[in-house]
């Protein structure tokens, strides 16, 4: 677990699956040869392969009134046949947590950067049969837009069945049961969850996407969510994912949160960033790239 202090507010790394391959197709232009042209990515964000490797992971942020926890990955026994890979998945996810000193019952709030299947997973699981909240003490908050945009992809023929049955099952499984429960607020893009941490409108992954601000003691940190998912887009922001729900509004959000970063010089961390987690953003030419403390060393 990595951990990293902004002002009062200390962020933890809590990680569920590290996928050292990627997920192939995910990026269409990252192609190893491609990756390899970007050196300060090896060995901490790609493979020697120019495999572009992925992690899930929760981010916990400890402020001087409130528990948060950013994103819940896949969890356990979740209805994911899309993904074969996570789907009926099984971790010891909540046993790292409470090893590290974070027991469900100690987050007071639960914050999704967008309802897809590996950010909600862990905001229910199993018991008797039924999905209920994992974190039975906390506030779950959804953004207004992006609930209603899950809603919306049930009924449009624009998206393909598998992934209506895949977003049904997402609902069914990691959001309507917190719902139920009483324990959701929907709220807005800019919304403030404490006086040092607040949401940021990152739209284009998904139409109410957000990323998360921490800004304490003239420090600050943005927590990525999904509108970046590798650092080789600091390298070639124009680079974008099959799964981007409007291409051309996340190639925008991603220029100017790196132009914003570069000019606040603030810590990035990636939701799905392997190895050094984050680090600050700098200038590299026309694009950008990322200055990082090193976990993983070359012999």
């Amino acid at each position: 677990m990595q951990s990293w202090t902004i002002g009062k507010v200390r962020i933890s790394q809590v990680i569920e699956q590290i996928v050292p391959e990627g997920i192939p197709g995910l990026m269409p232009d990252a192609t190893p040869e491609a990756l390899l042209a970007i050196p300060w990515l090896y060995p901490e964000f790609i493979t020697e392969k120019g495999e572009p490797s992925l992690s899930l992971h929760a981010f916990i942020l400890d402020t001087p009134t409130k528990r948060i926890m950013v994103d819940t990955c896949i969890g356990n026994g979740k209805d994911l046949k899309i993904a074969p890979i996570w789907d009926q998945l099984q971790t010891d996810f909540l046993e790292k947590m409470k090893a590290a000193g974070f027991p469900p019952e100690s987050i007071d709030v639960v914050v999704c950067t967008h309802l897809h299947l590996d950010h909600v997973g862990w905001n229910t699981i199993r018991v008797d049969g039924r999905w209920v909240p994992t974190f039975p003490n906390a506030r779950y908050l959804f953004g207004r837009v992006e609930y209603d945009f899950m809603q919306a992809t049930h009924h449009s023929p624009d998206v393909d069945e598998a992934w209506r049955e895949c977003n049904a099952s997402v609902e069914r499984e990691s959001v309507q049961p917190v719902i139920d429960a009483g324990l959701v607020d929907l709220v807005e893009v800019d919304h403030r969850i404490t006086d040092e941490v607040f949401l940021t409108p990152t739209i284009g992954h998904t139409p109410g996407h957000v990323s998360i601000v921490v800004r304490s003691e003239d420090e600050s940190a943005i927590i990525t969510g999904d509108c970046v998912h590798h650092p080789c887009q600091l390298a070639h922001p124009d680079w974008g994912t099959n799964v981007d729900a409007d291409p051309e509004m996340s190639k925008r959000t991603r220029w100017k949160l790196f132009t914003d970063a570069t000019e606040d010089g603030c810590l990035v961390l990636g939701t799905h960033w392997t190895g050094a987690g984050g680090g600050t953003v700098v200038r590299d030419g026309d694009a950008f790239r990322l200055e990082f403390e090193p976990t993983v060393r070359l012999p």
